[in-house]
């Protein structure tokens, strides 16, 4: 996983004792970790908890028994690597790295519809979600890895088209890649927020109720030691079972 200096996943697991509430540790080492986020689970506290008392959080710092410092934040729904820092000096290192665009996050999406063009990028302006209001501008790279044609009757055709995009947000926006994609018709399937109904639907029928949208990986230098970090987060059981309607798939 080109991560000099690090310490192996089942490594990390024995050291820091594995619990039910455990995340998967995709990398750690004595100044920072990634983590495998699952679907479902939000991040930290906030006005969108609405009750909500499990968050990444507090199980991250239970499960290393110290403090830490996320760097960046993943949507509820949205599954895989979450970087976080163990001191504050190692987090305003990061957090300059991502502000400086020096951070490669790659996003797996499945979508509604086949994007005309193989790469494209949305620039569309985005406010900062809820008490927000200010749009600022926004730009995600998108790259069509796959695409298929199911059974399931969509407007006024018998079969519906779905896309496999890799995404590659260069601000970061709430929910970026999502609005994004409602904002040139190609929803995000699982969304139940900025999604098509018709089509979440449709894939629940297949098992799969969860939103399509992981963060597959993440790339930067590392802040204390110059080496370069460039680790993926593995797909859940039903993300892979999306990933099988597009046939055999390489390079997700």
């Amino acid at each position: 996983m080109g991560a000099a200096g690090g310490l192996a996943a089942q490594e990390v697991m024995d050291a820091v004792g594995e619990a039910p509430s455990a995340l998967a540790v995709v990398y750690c080492d004595q100044h920072l970790a990634v983590v495998d986020k699952p679907a479902g689970l939000m991040v930290h506290d906030s006005a969108l908890a609405r009750g909500e008392t499990d968050f990444a959080a507090d199980r991250l710092r239970e499960q290393f028994g110290k403090p830490i410092f996320l760097v960046h934040r993943l949507d509820r729904a949205t599954s895989g690597c979450l970087l976080l820092a163990f001191d504050r000096e190692i987090a305003s290192a990061l957090g300059k790295t991502l502000m400086a665009r020096d951070v490669e996050k790659d996003y797996i999406a499945v979508c509604r519809g086949w994007p005309a063009e193989e790469r494209f990028a949305i620039e569309h302006p985005l406010d900062g979600g809820p008490g927000k209001p200010v749009k600022k501008p926004a730009t995600t790279a998108f790259e069509r890895i796959a695409t298929c044609e199911l059974e399931f009757p969509s407007a006024h055709f018998p079969t519906s088209r779905y896309a496999l995009l890799r995404a590659h947000p260069l601000t970061g926006r709430f929910r970026q890649i999502r609005r994004h994609l409602k904002h040139v018709s190609h929803h995000l399937i699982g969304d139940t927020s900025h999604g098509d109904g018709r089509h979440n639907r449709a894939f629940r029928m297949l098992g799969i109720h969860r939103m399509l949208l992981h963060a597959r990986r993440l790339a930067f230098d590392h802040p204390a030691t110059g080496a370069r970090i460039d680790v993926r987060a593995p797909f859940d059981a039903e993300f892979s079972k999306a990933l099988a309607l597009f046939g055999a798939v390489t390079d997700a």
